[in-house]
């Protein structure tokens, strides 16, 4: 089974990552290993690799645009006036400013789909009202975490809505036919274990932790100090994100939805013509990697089913697990835990999982719903704990503002805790349920 070609190019991916060579790369070098394994010419997998790429095309515009979107959200300062206002209402409970950190992020995912573009911008103006309220900052990583995951892993709704398109259409494509409504009737089991999470590291991180007292910068404090009013062009940015929530409800297109809010912000003049080279540049650098991801991850994924691999290691799994449906289910969500911890992503994992998962549930008897959910959980498994996840690195770039919070140990280490130990538990049973 370890010369089966699909299982050393997962090896190699996983290793490559894990040894943090940029993903592209290791995506590209993983798909060459498994295709030469399999008795493929080189240039027979690159043309392979090339042609799969197209699908993840919509989840690539869909990341450039909204990356453009929240460039312009930036721009306003509107997000700035929010964490000024935040700063006035909690009054000093430290439970009350993480469960705004944990509804902002969810809201940054579904309502104003921004993602982590928001998190630079709000937190560092209040690190020095957190470390006055000496709040655990891995606490405040594991609210942001939660914010971040939880909505697109239970609801299709912003990215939620790309998570969920890619899971229905990779299980379409292995050969299990199913519609994008019966994806969330299963993955709102993921959604609760973040919620068991999100609650235990409440109770993990209450004590006080003390922080050295410093500034961070100048005209961040300044900010925070400084009466703002709402404007006009805030008003406008407020209108484009419920207007590109409302264009994506109605015709399921989350591109479309950032081009109407981006040109309502534009017809209000909360930005200008003239910015927009800007902004598509900025939404570009902000979410330019994840799209290109997005689209080597789905030609890597048609290597790996062209290379006949699959069919070999669903039927030598089969075999190995003997039919045992609990066996099976620990068995994924475990290569799931793996996979995407070295990935880091995994709206980008699903495609690589799908391509072995699909056939081998069919073996096994699994039913779409329990499939469906052990995708979804074993592509989540490993997002909130990886150091090269945006669910880590988020929390981390507005925590670490005054160099007194750790990446690995302050953010990876508490959110994969947290929410891995839960989402295996629970993705386990509920597969076994939904048999």
């Amino acid at each position: 089974m370890l010369t089966n070609p699909v299982i050393l190019s997962v090896l190699v991916m996983s290793i490559l990552c894990l040894l943090k060579l940029n993903v592209l790369i290791a995506l590209i070098l993983a798909a060459l290993v498994g295709g030469t394994a399999a008795g493929m010419p080189i240039s027979k997998t690159m043309e392979v690799l090339i042609g799969g790429m197209g699908g993840n095309s919509q989840t690539a515009l869909s990341y450039i645009l909204l990356g453009a979107l929240a460039a312009a959200i930036h721009k306003t300062g509107a997000a700035e006036v929010l964490s000024i206002k935040i700063a006035g209402w909690i009054k000093g409970k430290k439970i009350i400013l993480l469960f705004i950190f944990a509804i902002v992020a969810c809201l940054s995912g579904t309502v104003i789909p921004v993602h982590i573009a928001f998190i630079p911008i709000l937190i560092p103006p209040l690190l020095s009202l957190m470390n006055k309220l000496k709040m655990d900052r891995r606490g405040a990583a594991c609210a942001l975490a939660f914010g971040l995951k939880a909505p697109y892993i239970a609801w299709p709704i912003g990215y939620g809505l790309i998570f969920h398109g890619i899971i229905k259409d990779q299980m379409v494509a292995n050969g299990m036919p199913v519609t994008l409504d019966m994806v969330w009737k299963a993955t709102w089991v993921g959604g609760l274990a973040m919620l068991v999470g999100f609650i235990i590291s409440l109770f993990t991180y209450r004590k006080p932790r003390d922080y050295e007292i410093v500034s961070i910068e100048e005209e961040q404090v300044a900010a925070v100090k400084e009466e703002v009013k709402v404007t006009s062009a805030h008003i406008a940015t407020l209108l484009a994100g419920v207007a590109a929530l409302g264009i994506q409800l109605a015709f399921g297109s989350l591109p479309l939805g950032a081009i109407v809010g981006l040109a309502i912000m534009i017809g209000a003049r909360a930005i200008k013509w003239s910015d927009m080279d800007e902004m598509l540049s900025g939404g570009i650098k902000m979410m330019g990697l994840i799209a290109f991801v997005m689209l080597v991850a789905a030609g890597y994924a048609a290597v790996i089913r062209e290379t006949g691999g699959v069919e070999s290691l669903v039927n030598a799994a089969a075999g190995a697990m003997g039919g045992s449906k609990p066996v099976a289910a620990f068995v994924m969500l475990l290569l799931g835990l793996l996979v995407t911890m070295g990935i880091g992503t995994s709206f980008g994992t699903v495609p690589i999982l799908a391509a072995i998962y699909v056939p081998l549930c069919i073996a096994i008897g699994f039913s779409p719903k329990s499939t469906i959910l052990l995708i979804a959980i074993a592509g989540a498994l490993g997002d909130a704990g990886s150091p090269a996840s945006d669910t880590a690195l988020g929390p981390t770039a507005g925590l670490s503002v005054d160099g007194q919070h750790d990446h690995i140990w302050d953010t990876c280490v508490p959110t994969f805790l947290h929410y891995n130990i839960p989402l295996f538990i629970l993705g386990l049973i509920g597969a076994l349920m939904f048999t």
